[in-house]
C-alpha cells in the first residue's frame, strides 16, 4: 500500500494559485520603470502594487495593493512633512499641518497617479473595469500611494522621494499662501450668516483594519448635508466640509501667512 502524498499535494496546489495570479506583462513593466525613472530588482513588487483586490478571486490581501498602500501612505507623508519643514522654516505647525493635508489627500494623490499614468497598468477584474474603476478617485489614490510603498521597499527612501518629488512637482511649486482648513472656512461662513456651528457625524466606516475609510455627514442650516470621506474621521469631516462649501459655492480663504 504506497503512503498518501500530502505534502507535495500542498505544495502543488500552492504553486497552481501562484501561477494563476495577475500580473503585468514585461513591457508594461519596461514602460512604468521608464516613468518613474527606477529599476526595480524585485519586479513581484510592482505586479502587486498595481493589482487591486477585485483581480483576486479569494481576496488574499497580501496578493493586493492594500498592503504597499498601508506603507506607501508614510513613505508620501513623512516625505511631504519633510519638504514643508524645510521649505517653511519660519511657519508654525499650525501652517505647515493645512499645507499637508492638502498634499497628502486623496485628490492629491489621485492627481499624481494620472500625472504617472498609473491607471494605464491597473489590474481590475471584469466588473471593476465596466464599473469605471480605472477612473475612481480612490482606486487612483491608493495605488499611487502602492506604488510609493514598492519603490520603498525595493530600493528605499531615496528612490521612493525622487518619484514624489517628480509626481508632485506642480502642486509643491504651486505652494505659498496658507489654505484654510475647510471646517475653519465654513464655520465663519455659518458665523457669519448668524447661523448655528456646523456638525459632524460618522456615518460609516468600510474597508479592512489597517486602511479603513470613514464616511461623514455635515450638517449646516436647513441646508441638504454634505457626505465626505477620509482615511481618518478628520479627514471625512474635512472632505465632507469642502464639498458642502462647493454645493453652497463659498470659496476658501487664505491666509497671509508665508
Amino acid at each position: 500500500m504506497k503512503p498518501a502524498r500530502p505534502k507535495r499535494t500542498r505544495q502543488r496546489a500552492h504553486v497552481k494559485k501562484a501561477a494563476s495570479l495577475p500580473t503585468l506583462t514585461s513591457s508594461q513593466i519596461d514602460a512604468l520603470e521608464a516613468t518613474l525613472e527606477y529599476t526595480f530588482k524585485n519586479k513581484d513588487l510592482l505586479n502587486r502594487a498595481l493589482t487591486h483586490a477585485s483581480a483576486i478571486s479569494d481576496r488574499r490581501s497580501r496578493f493586493s495593493y492594500e498592503r504597499l498602500e498601508f506603507l506607501g501612505d508614510r513613505v508620501l507623508g513623512i516625505t511631504i512633512a519633510e519638504f514643508l519643514y524645510l521649505k517653511f522654516e519660519n511657519e508654525p505647525e499650525g501652517g505647515l499641518a493645512p499645507r499637508l493635508n492638502i498634499l497628502v489627500n486623496r485628490e492629491a494623490c489621485a492627481e499624481a497617479s494620472k500625472r504617472l499614468g498609473l491607471h494605464k497598468f491597473l489590474i481590475l477584474d471584469t466588473a471593476e473595469e465596466k464599473a469605471g474603476g480605472r477612473e475612481k478617485v480612490s482606486i487612483l489614490a491608493d495605488i499611487c500611494e502602492s506604488v510609493l510603498g514598492a519603490v520603498y521597499l525595493d530600493g528605499g527612501l531615496k528612490p521612493a522621494k525622487t518619484v514624489i518629488e517628480m509626481a508632485w512637482a506642480p502642486m509643491l511649486k504651486g505652494l505659498g499662501k496658507r489654505p484654510k482648513d475647510p471646517k475653519s472656512t465654513l464655520q465663519e461662513w455659518s458665523q457669519a450668516q448668524k447661523m448655528d456651528m456646523p456638525t459632524y457625524q460618522i456615518i460609516g466606516r468600510v474597508g479592512p483594519d489597517h486602511a479603513p475609510e470613514f464616511q461623514a455627514h455635515v450638517f449646516v442650516g436647513e441646508f441638504e448635508p454634505a457626505a465626505g470621506q477620509g482615511k481618518t474621521k478628520q479627514e471625512a469631516q474635512r472632505d465632507a466640509a469642502k464639498n458642502m462649501l462647493n454645493a453652497l459655492n463659498i470659496e476658501g480663504i487664505e491666509d497671509d501667512a508665508e
